[in-house]
């Protein structure tokens, strides 16, 4: 099969290579996927980067101890282990697994894999798992939102904002999102009570006031954050500015951390972890149509790299998806 593979460090377009390695073959409790589709996120840009540098002391210093790239995917069942319960061959999926970007993924059958909604796209459930769950954690789990509250989503416009919108709506939250003039109508689309431009108006000098605020953008401090929070309110940091080389995002999460010691109000970070639950839950939102996914660009498999430079080159209008139809 056609798998990607980077074995050391640098831009996309220099380390990344598709390479033929043997179909694996599913254990008693996995299942064998053929896969259609897979997304990438800024996770996987900054694996293959290796940055942040400071990132290095877990993923390799020298070179990437993980050589395959790509977690989100989607496809069809080919095979079944004789212990994996849930599947059978035919049944079209998508989920998390680690080397998603290859022709055939295996994931254990109890893991983050769930049955695609027959109303939705191969590349629209590629897009899902990793981004769509980072946003449900960070609302309902981290943000702990209730119905009625004021939530303000701070980028609004790549793959986990999209979702953000989506998600606090769905949960009963009144969404204000923040996004660029090229995404207003997106934001508007998907359900955002109100929508601020960045480029026109900065919310944190607003009279406005958010019971929770989701940061994806990590474009402004704690300090100015806190102006327009409740005095009880919690700021979930999910994102930050990639130009730190040796922290990357880490330096404002931290920042935002160090800014709430004192504060009333709570500032939280996490990374989110991919399981058959949640994955089920953004099923059956994606089914009942309350989630769908902004796709900005498909790429062919062998564009690859290319996808992950889009990715890199920052803004991404929703999420980036590769169709490997073609490998």
């Amino acid at each position: 099969m056609k798998a990607a593979i980077h074995e050391r460090y640098g831009a996309p377009g220099r380390v990344v290579e598709i390479r033929e390695l043997d179909t694996p073959e599913p254990g008693p409790d996995e299942v064998l996927v053929r896969v259609r589709a897979a997304s990438v996120n800024i996770a996987d840009w900054y694996a293959v980067t290796g940055r942040p540098w400071v990132a290095r002391a877990t993923t390799g210093l020298r070179g990437p101890k993980e050589t395959r790239i790509g977690v989100d995917y989607s496809g069809v069942v080919e095979a079944v282990g004789s212990d994996a319960t849930g599947f059978r061959p035919g049944d079209e999926v998508f989920g998390g697994r680690t080397g998603a970007c290859a022709e055939y993924v295996v994931a254990k059958a109890d893991r983050a894999i769930v049955r695609k909604p027959a109303n939705v796209s191969f590349e629209s459930a590629a897009a899902v798992p990793v981004a769509a769950t980072t946003a449900l954690q960070a609302i309902r789990d981290q943000g702990r939102l209730e119905e009625g509250q004021r939530v303000l989503v701070h980028g609004a416009s790549g793959g986990v904002g999209t979702y953000a919108v989506q998600i606090a709506k769905a949960l009963g939250g009144q969404v204000t999102a923040v996004c660029g003039p090229q995404a207003v109508e997106v934001a508007r689309s998907l359900g955002a009570d109100e929508v601020v431009v960045y480029s026109s108006e900065d919310v944190t000098r607003s009279d406005r006031r958010f019971d929770l605020a989701i940061d994806i953008a990590g474009t402004r401090s704690f300090r100015q954050l806190r102006r327009v929070l409740t005095p009880n309110a919690t700021l979930v940091v999910v994102g930050g500015k990639r130009a730190n080389r040796l922290l990357g995002p880490l330096a404002h999460m931290a920042g935002c951390r160090i800014g709430a010691m004192l504060a009333s109000q709570r500032a939280a970070y996490f990374l989110a972890k991919l399981g058959k639950v949640d994955m089920q839950t953004l099923a059956e939102l994606l089914e009942a149509g309350k989630l769908t996914s902004v796709v900005d660009d498909v790429f062919r498999y062998d564009r690859l790299p290319d996808a992950l430079e889009h990715m890199g080159a920052g803004h991404p209008r929703g999420k980036i998806v590769v169709t490997m139809q073609d490998a």
